[in-house]
């Protein structure tokens, strides 16, 4: 009687202990399976956001006399995209394969960026105080504004690598760009048109420099003439 209490109670004892370890091997299983499949569906989700990036050009027909009818083709001359007349009232850049295009669109502000999917990526800065004249790319990148006003930056392919953080910011040279502080426009004329059409000047009491990332290397009580002598940076 007291052998089988024994076995018994020795059964008892073991067994827990058997089986928590079965199921920590058990689950440590489980979880390194469950890592290589979000791993790899991660990477395939990867693959295709980067394939389903176009380049692409605008196609302009004259149809309509004073509209124009736009279209994003493919290297082949493909159609990928039929614009709305009505929606899209000015394309304003360089032609050529690229990820996006900019545009004038009704009810937006300024100049729209768009994917070939005719998705709008961001607002791109207008270059010439007072005129229409959409930032292009320089060293691969292009300055982006928000609707704070603030200026940041996009790469070639449409996406933004800089955040919308400064007031103003030339564009690249030799890897570097000046930015403003404390700015204020000062407007050529007393009189403003109503038209928005204004020249005026920016003027700022401190400067400073950023490198490709947006990390500020230098910035203070600096005239912009100093920053640029001493980065190199011309305007040309």
């Amino acid at each position: 009687m007291n052998k089988n209490k024994c076995k018994t109670e020795n059964l008892e004892n073991r067994s827990p202990l058997l089986f928590t370890h079965k199921n920590v091997l058990f689950i440590k299983n489980r979880m390194k399976i469950l890592k290589r499949k979000i791993l790899f569906f991660l990477i395939l989700f990867i693959s295709i956001n980067s394939f389903s990036q176009k380049k692409f050009k605008v196609k302009t027909e004259d149809k309509y006399g004073t509209k124009n009818q736009y279209y994003l083709v493919d290297k082949k001359e493909n159609i990928l995209q039929k614009l709305d007349t009505s929606k899209h009232y000015i394309f304003f850049a360089e032609n050529s394969l690229k990820y996006f295009a900019v545009f004038g669109i009704k009810g937006k502000k300024g100049w729209s960026a768009i994917d070939s999917n005719e998705n709008i990526l961001f607002q791109v800065y207008n270059s010439v105080n007072g005129e229409p004249s959409p930032d292009s790319l320089i060293e691969n990148k292009i300055r982006i504004i928000n609707e704070k006003n603030k200026i940041g930056f996009a790469n070639e392919k449409g996406e933004i690598i800089i955040k919308p953080q400064f007031e103003i910011v030339t564009s690249f040279k030799n890897n570097k760009a000046i930015f403003g502080k404390k700015c204020k426009k000062k407007y050529w004329e007393k009189k403003k048109h109503k038209n928005d059409c204004n020249h005026y000047s920016i003027e700022c009491s401190e400067h400073g420099y950023i490198n490709e990332k947006g990390v500020i290397l230098k910035s203070g009580n600096y005239m912009f003439e100093e920053i640029a002598k001493e980065i190199n940076w011309k305007n040309e």
